[in-house]
């Protein structure tokens, strides 16, 4: 009898609380003690905390987390469902934890950079294993299936900025918005680069009247396919054929090394590709970032 599996892999566990705590590291002990907002329910908080001196953000989040897991549930299934619940009740928790550690107080402008950075890289972790930290994020996971050409660190951005604008009315600031705006800039952009860099790819166009053996060669030591294309040169109006392989981003080096052993004088195109799918690559799902 096939066992049955389970919603969350400990592997996922792991992540989602891992990614948690960096993102609550970041906001506790960097963007909350100089007065910048990092967007999102914990930016909200931080202006409502600020202004009112009552409750904390952790608690702050939880209850505004609520109504919005009822809708994640529905859209998104249980496996999304039980991710965020760990998600938000770990940087929930630990946001309030970290809030007894020594903050640090440092130049705006480097505390928005680091605090963000350190941000991205925990959002990033937790939205690379189909889970959110809640809030905003679900919001933007419900975008991302309206939108689906934008990059989620982009959608976050979008609607972080109206968080950021209410944090300049809040705290009559200018010089804090800005602030803001540089973190969330920050945390969309690495947030980004922890879910799809390790999903970065790269088309490679090769043309060479050795055709054949570099062909083989892919074949042999890259352990990849390839597509022959009939091509024309404009200039002279010879035919040739033109190899299409795509490889993942660490093969790239490699490949050009194969082509060049074969072909000293094969020429040699590579793109970059933000995703692919197929045969050794990726499937797609609805629910794909």
């Amino acid at each position: 009898m096939k066992k049955k599996e389970s919603v969350l892999s400990w592997k996922h566990i792991f992540t989602i609380v891992c990614g948690s705590a960096l993102y609550s590291l970041g906001f506790a002990m960097f963007l909350f003690p100089n007065s910048i907002s990092g967007g999102g329910v914990s930016g909200l908080g931080l202006i409502f905390i600020t202004l009112t001196q009552v409750g904390s953000v952790g608690s702050f989040v939880l209850i505004c987390n609520i109504p919005l897991f009822v809708l994640g549930y529905k859209q998104f299934g249980k496996h999304f469902f039980y991710g965020s619940l760990i998600g938000m009740l770990a940087s929930s928790i630990l946001i309030d934890v970290f809030a007894y550690f020594p903050p640090v107080y440092a130049e705006p402008l480097l505390a928005a950079i680091c605090g963000g950075a350190i941000v991205g890289i925990g959002l990033g972790l937790v939205f690379g294993s189909d889970a959110s930290t809640g809030g905003v994020d679900i919001i933007v996971r419900l975008l991302k299936r309206k939108i689906p050409h934008m990059s989620v660190g982009r959608i976050l951005l979008m609607a972080d900025i109206i968080v950021v604008v209410l944090t300049g009315l809040a705290f009559r600031d200018v010089n804090k918005a800005m602030y803001s705006t540089v973190t969330i800039f920050v945390i969309s952009s690495v947030m980004d680069m922890v879910i799809y860099g390790k999903n970065d790819c790269g088309t490679v166009m090769i043309i060479s009247d050795m055709y054949d053996e570099i062909v083989q060669q892919i074949h042999q030591q890259l352990g990849r396919g390839a597509t022959l294309l009939p091509a024309q040169g404009s200039y002279t109006g010879q035919n040739k054929m033109m190899i299409l392989c795509a490889v993942k981003k660490q093969q790239i080096v490699r490949l050009e090394a194969v082509v060049t052993s074969v072909d000293p004088n094969a020429f040699v195109i590579v793109q970059k590709a933000h995703q692919i799918l197929g045969d050794g690559f990726g499937r797609y799902s609805e629910n794909d970032m």
